[in-house]
């Protein structure tokens, strides 16, 4: 008797079949998984960097410019004490430059705290303490000009020397190290966007190829037109790549435009008003040195570089959200405190140094105290108004970024899942 055997032929393209199921919902799996992390650590860093600018460096960068600002507000204030000390027609001006002195040194005292707090290492914490050490001796000087009658000038020739020689040098190395690491902070988290543009790009695109390329030959070997879990999974990872990009793309803009916009021109304005502070004690120090010419020319050299074009006041006070009106003023009203300056000149040097005094230090219109304040209010405004505009850029960006470092591991979460869901039944089929 013969047996028959028969052999059941199984096609090649059958018998590879799990296996490329296998390989393409593996390499599916794998990309979604390395996007899911690398998406997540993307996000996670650029709000923390966006929260670093918003919260350390742009504050700290703030804080030594109103620092400086403070520091030579406050000796044009000890200038006006000494100019109106003994002086009872002179008693309102005394009193308000006794309060205006008193506000900055506590302005001072807050600034530097919050500079201790802040520093970032041994050097710049070494020039906090000595910036606290030789305030200590301005402060002291300063109480001997207020006390010592006709030996006042020499005391206060003393503590401008402390100011100038090393309080304002020192305060300025500290105002230049925040703005560099402002500018560090900005170009890390620059670096960081373009690396998540890039990652949602090559991975994102690379993880759509894959996801469609599963779909199309899902249809031709099984004849199955549509897959419903893969194209809910392609759709979830465009929907995810697009406003990511979008976002990290749109923040970035909102606060460099913010940057560039509202908070270096804030910056520069609290510049522009210390040196027009120190201008203006250069005018008490005139009369207090008994006519001194360097505290002339300094003065016209402080003047002239706040009346220059291109980086004095009308470029920094002007802007694309404020008016040329405004502009204009700022202009006009320290040119009126310049002329009211030169009237103080001019009567120091014919002799009458107590009209000089009361034309410099009183608080009608027409003084030049009263001038200054009218051309230092429009600056003020101005200033509030970019550091306001600041705040909002940053809060916008905050928001922007809100809930990003876990939205991709909830869309890219399901991805995964889904993509062996939609072979599980194609692979049932050859057990």
């Amino acid at each position: 008797m013969v047996h028959v055997h028969y052999f059941e032929v199984v096609p090649v393209a059958e018998r590879q079949t799990p296996a490329q199921l296998r390989l393409w919902a593996g390499a599916a799996v794998l990309t979604a998984t390395v996007l899911l992390v690398a998406a997540c650590l993307v996000m996670a860093r650029v709000q923390q960097q966006a929260r670093i600018i918003g919260d350390q460096t742009a504050p700290q960068a703030a804080n030594a410019a109103d620092l400086y600002f403070a520091l030579s507000d406050m000796d044009a204030q000890v200038a006006r004490l000494v100019l109106t000390t003994g002086r009872d027609d002179l008693a309102g001006s005394n009193i308000d430059a006794l309060g205006a002195y008193r506000e900055r040194g506590r302005q001072i005292d807050e600034s530097l705290q919050r500079s201790l707090t802040g520093a970032t290492g041994d050097d710049e914490r070494a020039l906090v303490l000595g910036l606290l050490h030789d305030l200590g001796a301005y402060r002291e000087r300063v109480w001997q000009a207020l006390t010592a009658g006709p030996a006042a000038a020499g005391y206060y020739t003393q503590a401008t020397n402390v100011l100038h020689l090393d309080l304002l040098p020192a305060a300025t190395s500290l105002r230049e190290a925040a703005e560099e690491r402002l500018d560090t902070a900005y170009g890390s988290k620059r670096a960081t966007e373009v690396a998540g543009v890039t990652l949602a790009a090559v991975l994102g695109g690379l993880l759509l190829i894959l996801l469609i390329g599963l779909q199309v030959w899902l249809a031709r070997r099984f004849r199955r037109l549509f897959n419903p879990a893969l194209i809910t999974a392609t759709v979830l990872t465009a929907l995810l790549l697009v406003p990511m990009a979008g976002v990290l793309i749109l923040q970035g803009q909102v606060l460099s435009k913010a940057r560039d916009e509202s908070l270096i021109p804030f910056l520069d304005l609290t510049r522009a008003r210390a040196v027009s502070y120190d201008a203006s004690a250069d005018t008490s120090r005139y009369l207090i040195s008994n006519r001194l010419d360097v505290y002339r020319q300094d003065f016209d050299r402080k003047a002239d570089a706040l009346e220059a074009g291109d980086s004095g006041l009308p470029t920094v006070a002007g802007g694309p959200d404020i008016g040329p009106y405004y502009t204009e003023q700022v202009v006009e009203r320290w040119k009126a405190y310049r002329a009211g300056h030169e009237k103080i000149v001019e009567l120091a040097d014919s002799g009458k140094k107590a009209e000089a005094i009361t034309a410099l230090t009183g608080i009608r219109r027409g003084d030049a105290s009263f001038d200054f304040s009218y051309y230092d209010a429009a600056v003020a405004e101005i200033t509030a108004a970019r550091r306001d505009d600041f705040d909002v850029a940053r809060r916008d960006a905050d928001i922007l970024l809100t809930g990003w470092p876990f939205i991709p591991a909830v869309a890219l979460g399901l991805v995964i899942l889904l993509v062996p869901l939609s072979v599980r039944k194609r692979l049932a089929e050859y057990r």
